[in-house]
């Protein structure tokens, strides 16, 4: 047994030695791969329904595939209209029914046409048709929700409508839900990194190793992010969140290398030899944890919902990516640019933390007592905190979508639109039966 873990050891080494040894090429052959990792996220689709992600034999799939395929309706969105005579209306379904991907519009234009005044209608039907000035029309689209020509689609009849036009929707949603995605993405990693930075600078001896750091890391993300192309498409939420998962997962690899060969240089006076040591005690430390954190990740595959699969492999892929960024690239760097680490070297500012070391081992009995009595506590927290799944509760109110749709509820009291696909065979009194069970829920 001694003998496998001494020639593991020797393994290592040597590997730590190639590394060093042909540093300049690696260097080399990883920024061209970063050039190849932009493409490829350019390349890379990325997904704003997270509806898609359910089972194929979810009773809600089914029916999208029904109505996608036999009814030509992948998707609908509901316009509200504000201060607009019916003649205007028609004139505006003409233009809406130009736009690509658009299969039919529906008001009450439709039925009523442009010489029966409002005022003559039944009250029954303007209650629920006109409200405050409003009324609505329903746009269906061809493809599905999430389709770039359905986004696309909305997009134009934004374009189309003026500002007293509302338009509210699944795709709308998704479509206002991409944007700010897209454009907030940039913010919150900057933030990341910019705080990253200020504990590194503290925590380390050196002002430019924490930028190494940071710019190792950066590189493994765009590799990561390069090779999602090889997945087709993924999620926006896992867009959002890999970046700076993967930067907190995988740090703790690069420090440890870092400390590892200020280590090794305090006995060693070859840089390349002391790097050496250092990258084989970081394979052997680091190798162990991430694999668990790797198949943490991949856990996440086998939930139904295949968002799990979305979010594990990307981020499985981003701990590996890291490892390996971390005991080939930065390694790397970090001999490149040793010259100027050390002429930046300052004393190190982050505590040693000796005293709590001394307590949790003296005060052991203690610890263990207060872990006992705040467990019920948590459990108790993460039993009783409520859930939520309704997607626009995250969204801030002043997006475009989530007015229109707040104006839906408030005006027609129309929270959403539920389409009942019914066999044709089902005879007219059953159907009928089920109409008035389904207008008797208190919710309707």
């Amino acid at each position: 047994m001694a003998y496998y873990s001494m020639k593991g050891v020797l393994i290592c080494i040597d590997f730590g030695k190639a590394i060093c040894k042909h540093r300049k090429i690696i260097l080399l052959i990883s920024f061209i791969l970063i050039v190849l990792s932009f493409i490829g996220m350019n390349l890379t689709r990325v997904n704003y329904d997270i509806l898609v992600y359910l089972p194929e034999d979810v009773e809600t799939i089914k029916g999208e595939k029904i109505l996608s395929e036999d009814f030509n309706m992948g998707a609908f969105s509901v316009v509200i209209l504000e201060n607009m005579e019916s003649k205007d209306i028609i004139k505006l379904e003409e233009k809406i029914k130009e736009i690509d991907n658009v299969e039919m519009t529906v008001s009450i234009a439709d039925v009523i046409g442009t010489r029966v005044p409002i005022e003559m209608l039944p009250s029954d039907l303007t209650d629920k048709f006109y409200k405050e000035n409003e009324t609505v029309m329903l746009v269906t689209f061809k493809d599905q929700i999430s389709s770039d020509s359905t986004l696309k689609a909305v997009e134009t009849l934004r374009e189309v409508t003026d500002e007293h036009c509302k338009i509210s929707g699944m795709t709308a949603t998704v479509l206002d839900t991409r944007d700010l995605s897209n454009s907030e993405i940039l913010i919150y990693i900057v933030i990341a990194v910019a705080l990253c930075l200020i504990v590194l600078e503290i925590a380390l001896d050196s002002y430019i190793a924490p930028l190494l750091l940071l710019m190792n890391i950066g590189i493994a993300i765009l590799y990561n992010m390069g090779t999602n192309i090889f997945l087709g498409e993924i999620s926006y939420i896992t867009k959002a969140i890999s970046a700076v998962l993967q930067l907190g997962v995988t740090m703790d690899f690069a420090i440890f290398l870092y400390h590892s060969y200020m280590q090794e240089k305090e006995h060693i006076s070859d840089i390349n030899e002391a790097m050496a040591n250092a990258i084989s005690k970081t394979l052997l430390s680091v190798v162990g944890s991430s694999l668990t954190t790797i198949a943490g990740f991949l856990a996440l595959c086998s939930m139904n919902l295949t968002l799990g699969k979305d979010i594990g492999l990307v981020m499985a892929k981003g701990v590996m990516f890291g490892v390996i960024s971390v005991v080939t690239i930065l390694p790397a760097m970090i001999l490149q640019f040793n010259s100027i680490i050390e002429k930046t070297k300052h004393k190190e500012i982050f505590p040693k933390f000796t005293r709590v070391k001394g307590i949790v081992i003296k005060r052991y009995k203690i610890i263990i007592l207060i872990f006992i009595i705040v467990l019920p506590i948590a459990f108790y927290g993460y039993t009783n905190t409520e859930v939520y799944y309704n997607l626009d509760k995250s969204l801030p109110e002043d997006l475009a979508s989530v007015t229109a749709n707040n104006d839906l509820k408030e005006t027609f009291n129309m929270v959403s639109m539920e389409l009942l696909l019914v066999d044709k065979n089902i005879p007219d009194n059953k159907v009928n039966a089920m109409l008035d069970e389904i207008e008797a829920l208190d919710r309707y």
